[in-house]
């Protein structure tokens, strides 16, 4: 059997390609440099396997990192292939995905090695918003190799054997692996928020699969439109018992029940992911009140609060939705804000950012108010006054300043509770009903619950040719 065929790095670009697809690239380079006796030491495609082939018969750029080759690390010429790889999929307007595997810099190499991290760096900063670009790591990703997945769009890492740090657990000051091994992909998913996914190294490679089937392939052509084969107008009668939980609620109302969510370890009060209407992939946010088990018990209780990493999820998924047009869907149901010493030191700043990127997202928004809407929490999740072009509410939905009983307590603080109940009733019925808020013009149409499914879409096909501009400007700076 050949050295090719062991190739782990080979053998993940097969699994992940469409059969007999990939195409290589670039097979016989080397390294240059002969310090150290380099170029005496065996260095098949120096370390990285790139080319091209298909996922469900859609174009896509690909390298692997093969560690068994001076242990995947990246030297020049291994850097110059991964840049050229992207150089072209910039020209044929095709994803970029990296499957990594990697000891960092080459030392024999140095300053070149170096600067082939920066070269990688900015063609990955080139492609960024034009392209999509999603990584694998299945083994060491580490020092500058940890930004390579930073700025990418979408990161996945095998669950047992892949390592993504900054620094190692044991080289950070009061830690050790043992301790808190912050390297894992458990840490990096569920408290960096740095990874979409992980699992078994199969199970990865059918999560990018299953991305990259759902993405457009660039800013500019739009090849994530499938032909769609369930009912336009096919009604969800159990969609209102799954308002707490919208991963229970998004599949429900997506085409043939797609849905692929990402980011769903981190922030879990928050549900970012994609799902097809009428056969177009379209961005859903959605606040989480109860996290579900596979049995339907409640594992996790979220009270209607907003939360600073809820906030950077919501954020950092809109903008990538925006980049490529893809259209962007919220489902609102919450009260107010996380209260704790860490939220209030970062919170303002978080919820800042993902107020500023809906209010400049220039692609079709639409809100669906689900249950609860109240304050500047509200108003935060793409409402009518940020930018939303269309927002409907559940019949039961409220939406208003702050629950009717607080405000009571407030307005009538000397009066009993009798009167307190009595006030209360009449602000939530003056207040905080969707009849008042669709009176004033704060909410387009008030539908069944059951009916969410056919008015989204409708309200897509109407913002289909949606055209809107901004002042003219380099950039925002929030």
């Amino acid at each position: 059997m050949s050295n090719v065929t062991q190739s782990p790095a080979r053998a993940r670009i097969e699994s992940l390609l469409d059969a007999n697809s990939f195409v290589e690239i670039g097979a016989k380079v080397a390294a240059r440099s002969t310090d150290f006796n380099l170029s005496a030491k065996a260095a098949p495609s120096d370390g990285v396997i790139t080319g091209y082939g298909v996922i469900d018969s859609n174009l896509v750029y690909v390298y692997s990192q093969d560690a068994s080759v001076l242990n995947g690390t990246v030297g020049e010429m291994h850097a110059k292939k991964i840049v050229n790889l992207y150089k072209m999929a910039m020209k044929m307007g095709a994803p970029v995905i990296g499957l990594v595997d990697c000891a960092g810099l080459r030392l024999e190499e140095a300053g070149d090695a170096l600067n082939g991290f920066g070269e990688i760096y900015m063609a990955q900063a080139d492609a960024s918003g034009v392209i999509p670009q999603l990584t694998g790591i299945f083994g060491n990703c580490g020092g500058g190799m940890a930004m390579i997945p930073a700025l990418t769009d979408f990161t996945f890492m095998e669950a047992s054997k892949a390592k993504l740090f900054v620094n190692a657990p044991n080289a950070i000051a009061g830690n050790h692996e043992s301790v808190c091994d912050t390297a894992s992909a458990k840490f990096q998913s569920e408290e960096a928020g740095l990874v979409d996914g992980i699992g078994t190294e199969a199970e990865v490679i059918a999560q990018i699969r299953a991305l990259v089937s759902i993405l457009p392939a660039n800013n500019e052509e739009d090849f994530s439109t499938a032909e769609c084969a369930d009912d336009l107008n096919r009604a969800c009668p159990d969609l209102a018992a799954c308002k707490e939980d919208p991963a229970l609620l998004l599949p429900r109302i997506s085409d043939g029940n797609v849905f692929v969510e990402v980011k769903a370890d981190y922030a879990k009060d928050m549900v970012t992911g994609f799902i097809r209407l009428n056969g177009a992939t379209v961005g859903a946010v959605a606040n989480r009140n109860e996290l579900y088990d596979a049995d339907g018990k409640v594992t996790e209780k979220f009270n209607g609060e907003l939360s600073t990493r809820g906030a950077h999820k919501a954020a950092d998924f809109v903008n990538f939705c925006d980049a490529f047009s893809i259209p962007v869907v919220t489902f609102t149901n919450v009260k107010g804000f996380r209260a704790t010493k860490f939220a209030e030191a970062n919170i303002a700043r978080a919820v800042g950012k993902m107020i500023y990127t809906f209010a400049n997202a220039t692609t079709p928004k639409v809100n669906v108010i689900t249950g609860e809407a109240m304050g500047s929490a509200y108003l935060s999740m793409n409402s009518k006054s940020i930018g939303a072009d269309l927002v409907v509410a559940w019949a039961d939905a409220k939406v208003g300043m702050m629950d009717a009983k607080a405000a009571a307590k407030i307005l009538y603080a000397n009066e009993s509770g009798a009167v307190i109940n009595e006030k209360a009733a009449a602000y939530d019925a003056l207040q905080n009903s969707v009849e008042a808020a669709a009176g004033r013009g704060y909410i387009d149409t008030i539908i069944e619950a059951e009916d969410t499914r056919k008015y989204v879409i409708g309200a897509l096909e109407m913002l289909y040719t949606k055209r809107e501009y901004r002042p003219d400007k380099k950039h925002g700076s929030v």
